[in-house]
Parts: C-alpha cells; sequence; structure tokens
C-alpha cells in the first residue's frame, strides 16, 4: 500500500481504500470497540460485512492483525481481494510452497504486511510461533472468524479452535475479536469463555437479510420448479443444495442434459475433482453448483443470485447458513425451499443413531414449521433468532411468498382427512401414500385386490381428488403431526393427535394447493432477459455458455433451458450500501453496459488469474452502467472504488462505458 492510514480515522480509510461512503449495521461500533482495545464478539449475518471490522482496524494499528479462519479455500481469494485494493495481506498454511511461505514470512517480519491469515491449526505451529515471537513483529489483533466452531453447541464445531485461547494468552497487549453469523445464548457463552475473552462487548446484529426473497413450495414436479427459478435468474450464479450425493449427481446429470452450466460437489468426489469445481464456480465458468452442505462454508461468492433446497434442510440454523450464501453483495437474490413429507421421512431415518434424538427432532420442528407457515417467512425466521420483524411496520410486501401473496386461504378438507386416515386403519397401517391414494381412486391393480382391499368400506370412495391431490394431502397431515412414516418403505400411521382428530371429528383446515410463487411476486428477484442479444460478443453475452452433453452431443428434452425463449421480468439498479435497496427500472442501454461490463471483468479476472468478484462486485458494476463516470474523479464517487482499484482499472473501465 503506498499510504499510510495509521491513526486515521475509520472513515477515511472506508472510503479511500474499500470505496465506500458509508458503515453497514453495527459495523462502526464494532470497529470502534476494537481500535479502543476492547475484547468484541460480533455476531454478523452471512453477507453484513464482517471481514471490514477487522481490515479496517487493521490499517489503523501500527502492527499485524492475525485473522484466524477455518476456511483455508478462503484465505487466497481474501488476500487477491485485500491485494487488488492496495491492502498488504497474506496467508500461511500447507498450500503453499515453501519460498512462497518463506517470503510471506520475512515480509511480517519487515513490518510491510497487515493482516495474516492462519488456520487454527497452523497458529499454534512451531513456524508460526516463532513468527509471532520475533522482536520485530508486533500482534494488534487476533480476529477469530466462524468463532461459532469454538462451541460444542455450535453448528461447526472445531476441537482445534480451544487451542486459539493459549495462544491469545502470550499476547495480552492484543485485542481480540470474535466474528460469527449465528450464535445462540449458550454458543456465545462457549465464545467468550473458550477464547478467554476480557470483559468484552457483545454487539449482535440483524439477522434480516432484506435483499433475500424467501419463498416456499411443496414439490410438484421438483425438477420442472428447480428449472423455472433457473430461468428466473438468467444467466446469474445459482447454488442448489440436496440431501444426498445420489440426487445431487442425478439433478446435475439431468441440467446438464436441459443445456445448463452445472458441476456437482460432495464427498463422493475427490479433493482435487472438489477443488476443481468449486474454483469453477466462484471465478465465473459454471453457473450451477449442485451440492450437499458439504459446499459453501469456503464460499465467499458476492454474487450468488439464487439458493435452492432440494430437499428440506434439517435445521433452520442450516437452512440460514445455507441461504445466506446468496446476495453477498446486497443485491436482490431469491431462497427457493422445495419440500415433501417424504423429506421429513428422510431426515427422521437420519436421525435414527443421533446422540439426542430430542434435541434433533425439535430442529426437524422448527425447520417444518417454516416450511408449512402461512404468515410471513421472514417474520418466522427471526423469530427464530430471538428478533423480531414487523412486516407492516417495515413495509416490504417482497420479502416472500407469502407477503407477496397475501396468506393462503385454508380450505376445509375434513372429509378428505376422514377418509385417507380410515383407509390407513382400515389396511391395518401397513402402506405407503400412493398405496392408500390407490385404494381411495378404487384401483383395481393386482396388490389391491390380492389384498382384498377392494372390498373394504374405503375403496373407490376418494374419486373426488386425484392421485397427485391425495398425495399432497397426505404431505399437509405430516406436517400437521396427524400421520407419520415408519419404516423404509414410508409406511403411514395415525399418530396420538391424529386418532384424537379422527375419534372427535375436529374440522381439519388446511392450506391444499400446489402454486409456485408468481412471476409478478418475484419482481424484486427478477433479472431481465435482452429480446436481441446481438452485438453481445460470440457466446450473445452469456457467461456461462451452455456445455455439451456426453461426447459432445447435447441431449433433447421436453424441458427448454434455451435463454432466448425465456420471458422478460424486471431488473433492478440499486443504491446504499446497507443492505437495503431502491429499485429502478434501467433503459436498455444501461442494461446491455452491465452485461458489456460483466464480460470485460471476467476477462480481467482470467488474465490476473482471480474470482471475478475481486476486481469489482455486482453493485460497482451496477452504479457504474447507472452514472456511466467520465472522469477519475468521477470514478471515486461510485460504490466500491477506492483509489488503489482507480488506478488499476480506471482507464480501462472508462473506456467500456464509452463504447456505450
Amino acid at each position: 500500500m503506498n499510504k499510510d492510514y495509521i491513526g486515521c480515522e475509520p472513515e477515511k480509510v472506508l472510503k479511500e481504500v474499500f470505496g465506500y461512503d458509508s458503515f453497514r449495521l453495527l459495523q462502526r461500533k464494532i470497529i470502534s470497540n476494537v481500535l479502543n482495545k476492547k475484547d468484541t464478539l460480533a455476531i454478523m449475518p452471512t453477507g453484513g460485512g464482517k471481514s471490514l471490522c477487522y481490515q479496517i482496524p487493521a490499517l489503523i494499528f501500527d502492527g499485524i492483525t492475525v485473522v484466524v479462519s477455518p476456511l483455508i479455500s478462503l484465505m487466497q481469494d481474501q488476500v487477491d481481494s485485500l491485494s487488488a485494493s492496495g491492502v498488504n495481506a497474506v496467508f500461511l498454511n500447507s498450500t503453499l510452497d515453501w519460498d512462497k511461505y518463506l517470503e510471506s514470512m520475512n515480509s511480517i517480519r519487515r513490518g510491510e504486511t497487515k493482516i495474516l491469515y492462519v488456520s487454527p491449526e497452523g497458529l499454534s505451529s512451531p513456524k508460526i510461533q516463532d513468527l509471532l515471537h520475533d522482536s520485530r513483529v508486533k500482534v494488534s489483533c487476533i480476529t477469530i472468524d466462524e468463532a461459532h466452531c469454538v462451541s460444542e453447541w455450535g453448528h461447526d464445531f472445531r476441537p482445534e479452535f480451544l487451542e486459539i485461547s493459549a495462544v491469545r494468552k502470550q499476547f495480552p497487549n492484543a485485542v481480540c475479536l470474535a466474528l460469527t453469523a449465528t450464535a445462540t445464548a449458550q454458543v456465545r457463552a462457549d465464545i467468550i469463555q473458550n477464547l478467554a475473552l476480557k470483559e468484552p462487548e457483545v454487539e449482535i446484529s440483524s439477522f434480516d437479510r432484506a435483499n433475500i426473497f424467501l419463498s416456499v413450495a411443496r414439490k410438484n414436479d421438483a425438477v420442472s420448479q428447480v428449472v423455472e427459478c433457473i430461468r428466473r435468474h438468467w444467466n446469474e450464479s445459482g447454488i442448489i443444495y440436496c440431501f444426498s450425493r445420489k440426487q445431487v449427481d442425478s439433478l446435475t446429470q439431468i441440467l446438464l442434459n436441459l443445456g445448463y452450466s452445472a458441476l456437482n460437489y460432495h464427498a463422493g468426489l475427490s479433493d482435487e475433482e472438489r477443488k476443481n469445481h468449486q474454483n469453477q464456480f466462484i471465478r465465473d465458468q459454471v453457473q450451477i453448483m449442485v451440492a450437499t452442505l458439504a459446499f459453501g462454508m469456503g464460499i465467499d461468492k458476492p454474487n450468488v443470485r439464487f439458493v435452492i433446497h432440494y430437499d428440506l434442510p434439517k435445521s433452520l440454523e442450516q437452512y440460514y447458513q445455507e441461504i445466506g450464501r446468496a446476495g453477498r453483495d446486497g443485491l436482490p437474490s431469491e431462497a427457493l425451499l422445495l419440500y415433501s413429507g417424504a423429506d421429513i421421512f428422510k431426515i427422521r431415518h437420519f436421525f435414527t443413531d443421533a446422540a439426542d434424538p430430542q434435541k434433533s427432532e425439535n430442529l426437524l420442528q422448527s425447520m417444518t414449521d417454516y416450511a408449512s407457515a402461512r404468515e410471513c417467512r421472514r417474520k418466522k425466521l427471526l423469530s427464530y433468532f430471538g428478533e423480531s420483524y414487523d412486516n407492516q411496520k417495515e413495509k416490504n410486501a417482497h420479502c416472500c411468498d407469502i407477503c407477496s401473496k397475501g396468506p393462503a386461504v385454508l380450505s376445509d378438507m375434513t372429509i378428505p382427512c376422514q377418509k385417507f386416515m380410515s383407509c390407513i386403519i382400515r389396511t391395518n397401517s401397513h402402506f405407503g401414500a400412493a398405496y392408500i391414494a390407490d385404494v381411495l381412486l378404487g384401483s383395481r391393480n393386482k396388490k389391491i385386490l390380492d389384498n382384498s382391499h377392494n372390498m373394504i368400506s374405503t375403496w373407490g370412495i376418494g374419486r373426488e381428488l386425484d392421485k397427485a391431490q391425495w398425495m399432497e394431502l397426505a404431505s399437509l397431515l405430516i406436517e400437521k403431526n396427524y400421520l407419520v412414516k415408519t419404516g423404509d418403505y414410508g409406511i403411514l400411521m395415525l399418530t396420538k393427535e391424529g386418532l384424537g382428530v379422527l375419534k372427535n371429528r375436529d374440522k381439519i383446515l388446511l392450506p391444499f394447493e400446489n402454486a409456485l410463487p408468481s412471476e409478478k411476486s418475484l419482481k424484486a428477484t427478477g433479472t431481465f432477459v435482452p429480446k436481441n442479444r446481438a452485438g453481445t460478443g460470440s457466446s450473445g453475452g452469456l457467461l456461462f455458455p451452455k456445455p455439451s452433453g456426453k461426447n459432445g452431443k447435447s441431449k433433447k428434452s421436453s424441458l427448454r433451458a434455451d435463454f432466448v425463449l425465456l420471458k422478460k421480468t424486471e431488473n433492478s439498479s440499486f443504491e446504499g450500501n446497507d443492505g437495503n435497496f431502491q429499485k429502478k427500472s434501467p433503459d436498455q442501454n444501461t442494461l446491455f453496459m452491465i452485461s458489456g461490463l460483466k464480460k470485460w471483468r471476467k476477462n480481467k479476472a482470467e488474465e490476473m488469474n482471480v474470482p471475478p468478484y475481486v476486481i469489482f462486485g455486482d453493485k460497482t458494476l451496477h452504479e457504474l452502467a447507472a452514472k456511466k463516470p467520465k472522469s477519475m474523479d468521477e470514478l471515486l464517487d461510485c460504490y466500491g472504488i477506492g483509489e488503489n482499484k482507480a488506478a488499476k482499472f480506471g482507464k480501462e473501465i472508462l473506456e467500456q462505458i464509452q463504447k456505450f
């Protein structure tokens, strides 16, 4: 870095180095705590700007800031991003060759490095211990990222984190900052105790990610539902989470056959395969990552525009963490959850050998309550984390599918439910939902005839609904805990509650529908699809060209993924960096300018061998296209452009803008 910011005001560093005009959420308060040498525990949502809370103090302190992180895969990207902004940062881990390792250590000894990234294992290694205790090295701050890993009650416990407190005590004059995205009261207490924080300030930010549209749908035709969501996000990055490796591989192949740019990610792949697939996704070389929950913690890709859960997550903590990988840059994004009664059964089966089955069941119940909610989903989600949300007060009609469509209409399904539950009893609770539906529909298939179930009173009495509707009804009854699935074949049995409502002839009101969110309700997350893509390059301006199938031959499908045929939806440009946004309607030229800037960014990133977001984030490109700066001074007024980036890329950017 050419400039010395030691002792400067945080606002000066924020603007000149990072190109931001104002702080977000609790950033300024946390930074003040750190600068005043107060140990701090900060709980901030994913995408809430945690990194700046230690990066800015690191530049103001006269020593080095040590950042302890379990995300080795993220360290290189963090260093690349800081370097692009003119900040001297290094990481030390096993991925470095010895020459680079030695060069980085010498840079620290010379006082040239402001931020050092290490893993918890690396922190206690002899080489790094010797380095930090070198008389030439002054440790000003120790930052622990993903601090929930220190707690056995956290969702990603790492025993190596328990060693950090011993190292922290070796540097009593260094301030300690612990950062995490989620932490219950128990986890917070563990973090303070296990990291030996001294009378810490505890700062808890809002968990609300206002830019993420929350939607939930019961599985109908799950592949079609996935494709519909992808189409809403033409040419944009997304993650699809599946419960199993088998499902990941199957869905990935389906998407490839449909012409989409997709890769798989799960523990069954080799380390090299996972690293390669992750790298392609981060660098915008592939559009969609289909993954198990093994994917994501080491990802800091800010332009993920949609996260789809193909299956129900095991807990709201897991769900929140995973949807938090969308829209980290503050631009509108979508989180779509698909679920069915079968998902609940799979998770319960997974919990069979759990250390605390009741705790697991409680976590699952909270998840199913959210999925089946008929009130504002944002309110429901935030309530789980102890935060209140008043949608009427916030006046955010686009926060979720419920608020955009209005509450689901409850239908009186008492008679069909009685028929279904009675049929289960009359077939001795030995069959699954599909079989019960067939009996109610009066099927004469061999199995029903062999069992003489064409002779029972419930045979053929349910022709008012089709089979899909009966299956939906079964899922709703499972959600209401009136039915439960048992065994490997999904056998249905009545619960105590179910027997009670059947015996008492209680009225049963259910949201009996299977509708996806309307395109209108998703305006806040829509992406423009140009009618005419001529002049946007050999690939039509697509960042993610459609891959070929096996042997280079594309496979046909009834589900078209041809981007030319996609419906036009509304796009938005955004102002402010506080997580909220104002919708605008950009003109055609602006939209093509954004497309052109993205293409320039991708080429520049490939040239520099860094992820595209290291150059500029999407939000910066949107602002450049909206403001159309003509000079270096005007460029510096744009979001996310500090002095170093202006010097590096300003001339090229201005030339690109002039083309439009």
